[in-house]
């Protein structure tokens, strides 16, 4: 397996706190991987330090077996690494097809757009129905399917989504959590932050839970759904 990323004692500081403590993780080739934990974790804090959107004050992060950790955030784009932020963080007043362009910024996504656009059309067959829709007219489904639609526009080998599930039906929960699996079956690498872990557990091949900004366990999807500190913690069992 081709390790994607790999991240070794990272720690952060919003100011003078500190958020992460000795983060070490990492995402092989072909895997859906979460990251699980309560409000307040570190979970969303991790993912904007691997996307350079916040200073990393000690440890390393590789990507595709490069050192990232000091690379702007928009080269770690280029290089294929997107983020999905919780929120959704659409432009309301374009429509689905617009918010798709927007998102070709990067030379790699500006590069065959009008394929990449047809593939993700056939990957979510609603956007292309509303493609000349504004994005703030979608139903919360559709406007997460086209958050993590535009996140493809960069042909990322790894997708870092954020909380997809957030504020979402339990019917649309699992389409959307299956999204997760659709992506790795089609050769993106998924990284996956969820509050809601029984569905992240289903679908992800290893996860990592977070506690106030450390990692505490690490295991299979099977694994750690018969942890009894986890079913207690996380599951209500």
């Amino acid at each position: 397996m081709t390790e994607i990323l790999k991240i070794e004692g990272m720690e952060t500081y919003y100011g003078e706190v500190q958020v992460l403590r000795d983060i070490s993780l990492d995402v092989q080739s072909g895997e859906i991987v979460a990251l699980l934990g309560a409000n307040g974790a570190g979970k969303s804090t991790t993912l904007r330090a691997i996307s350079g959107l916040l200073p990393i004050k000690k440890g390393r992060v590789h990507f595709m077996g490069q050192d990232i950790t000091h690379l702007a955030p928009h080269m770690r784009s280029e290089m294929g690494l997107s983020h999905v932020p919780e929120g959704r963080q659409l432009f309301p007043r374009l429509t689905v097809l617009e918010n798709l362009k927007a998102a070709a910024y990067t030379r790699r996504a500006r590069e065959g757009f009008k394929t990449t656009v047809e593939t993700i059309f056939n990957m979510f067959p609603i956007l292309k129905e509303r493609r000349n829709q504004l994005a703030k007219t979608l139903s919360g489904g559709e406007q997460q399917m086209l958050a993590i639609a535009r996140s493809l526009v960069l042909k990322p080998k790894l997708a870092m989504l954020d909380e997809p599930s957030l504020g979402l039906s339990p019917k649309l929960v699992n389409e959307v959590i299956q999204l997760s699996a659709t992506l790795r079956d089609q050769g993106t690498n998924v990284f996956l932050v969820e509050q809601n872990v029984h569905a992240a557990l289903r679908i992800c091949d290893r996860a990592y839970v977070l506690e106030t900004g450390r990692i505490v366990k690490h295991g299979t999807g099977p694994e750690l759904l018969k942890d009894h500190e986890v079913k207690k913690a996380y599951l209500g069992l």
